[in-house]
């Protein structure tokens, strides 16, 4: 191989700075590399991305394998300790060219092999400016890193730090470089992405940032945010809800739970009836909003009871895109010490979730058939609407907006036939 080849495991984060990685080892004059920047979500997680290194080298023997990201971060030793790596980058070194120009002999040993430092000691997030991101035609930006907030389950704040924020001019000049390159659709992104602006002058909240966008960048026709606390939520987050076409009626939020004990066993910030109230004036102020969620399943101390309460949530919410994880016991959390639940309970228990869920995906998907929507086409015939729902589009062409007509789904996908132009254009 010749050039730099990225890996990706993980969140559109990940995604993002991906693109910042592969531009600053170019920079540094970077080749026959490949880099791969890991997610700590879950050990599986972890797993995937040991296996991808080691087909990574069986398929380039003689290419530079750099390993970097959240895994990188939290368990630096057990990547070092891999044959087939030979350089651990930490979240703050992968960002930088510098650590792209002076890299390790092949073979050394493991603790030569690590650039990893302190990750609580950053106090600033710098902005990241990429013109493309590859594959994509939807654009994030990066506008918050780190989480302040210590979920028992949680290890991510060990391998991004504490929340900081990026100036808000800073993503208004990124917004403007990405629309002026094409791209039609902007995610906000961020670890705690509701946590923006609380160590910036003024304390800007994210749904001032997002205002500030439209006024600022006309040219950004969709406006997404990638998953949100709704416990943060602000009054300009609702204001864009009820009054901006442009800020795209689809949230996905970090629920975790449905039972109250174990939200607070979890150490989450939200109740089961907040949750609800928050889906339900969303619904008042945007009829058609959908809603993705994440949620764990078998969290420590989960009874059938509590787990139920789980489940139900995700219906009275209305979550159309359930997001499920079997809980992933995570060296170093409080929950990895709490009682167990059985595993193959734990597997059991995320099973049904998953089957809730596409139930509940299914009624989205018929909730759609006979709508008109407006979509952008993606580079893979498939394309997604408003509220995220996927649509195939065989034979459109990848960025154009159309307006469609869905006409059927089968139980994965909506499919579509275009809308006939208004009689005036037709005139025209």
């Amino acid at each position: 191989m010749s050039g730099v080849e990225v890996i990706t495991f993980g969140c559109r984060l990940n995604t993002y700075e991906s693109e910042v990685m592969r531009a600053e080892a170019e920079k540094a004059g970077l080749n026959n590399a490949i880099l791969v920047n890991t997610c700590a979500v879950t050990g599986e997680a972890v797993r995937q991305a040991r296996q991808a290194i080691r087909r990574a080298r069986r398929e380039n023997p003689h290419a530079r394998i750099i390993v970097t990201g959240c895994a990188a971060q939290t368990e630096k030793k057990t990547f070092a300790d891999m044959a087939e790596v030979d350089v651990v980058l930490g979240n703050e070194e992968k960002l930088k060219s510098t650590s792209y120009r002076t890299l390790p002999d092949f073979g050394v040993a493991a603790e030569e092999k690590l650039r990893v430092n302190d990750i609580m000691s950053v106090r600033a997030t710098a902005p990241q400016m990429v013109k493309h991101i590859d594959g994509h035609v939807r654009a994030f930006i990066q506008v918050q890193n780190g989480c302040d907030h210590r979920c028992t389950f949680c290890i991510i704040p060990y391998g991004r730090g504490n929340s900081r924020s990026v100036p808000m001019g800073a993503v208004v000049d990124q917004a403007r470089r990405l629309t002026e390159g094409g791209y039609r659709e902007i995610v906000l992104t961020g670890v705690d992405a509701t946590s923006y602006g609380a160590d910036l002058p003024g304390q800007p909240s994210l749904g001032l940032l997002a205002k500030t966008l439209l006024k600022q960048v006309p040219e950004i026709l969709r406006l997404r945010l990638s998953s949100i606390d709704s416990i943060e939520a602000d009054k300009h987050l609702w204001e864009l809800i009820a009054d901006e076409p442009r800020f795209m009626p689809h949230l996905h939020l970090s629920l975790q739970h449905g039972d109250d004990m174990i939200l607070k066993r979890m150490k989450r910030r939200h109740s089961r009836a907040e949750a609800l109230a928050f889906t339900e004036q969303a619904r008042r102020l945007r009829p058609g909003i959908a809603f993705g969620a994440d949620m764990i399943a078998g969290f420590p101390t989960e009874t059938e009871e509590m787990f139920e309460n789980a489940a139900t949530l995700a219906e009275e919410a209305g979550i159309s895109f359930l997001h499920v994880f079997p809980f992933s016991p995570r060296p170093g959390t409080p929950a990895a010490r709490m009682p167990q639940v059985d595993r193959g309970l734990v597997k059991d228990r995320a099973a049904r979730l998953r089957s809730r869920g596409e139930a509940l995906n299914r009624a989205h998907l018929d909730r759609m058939v006979g709508t008109e929507q407006t979509v952008i086409i993606e580079n893979n015939g498939m394309a997604h609407t408003e509220n995220f729902s996927l649509v195939a589009v065989p034979g459109l062409v990848p960025r154009d907006l159309k307006r469609v007509i869905i006409t059927g789904h089968n139980g994965r996908h909506l499919d579509m036939q275009v809308a006939p132009a208004p009689a005036s254009s037709r005139a025209a």
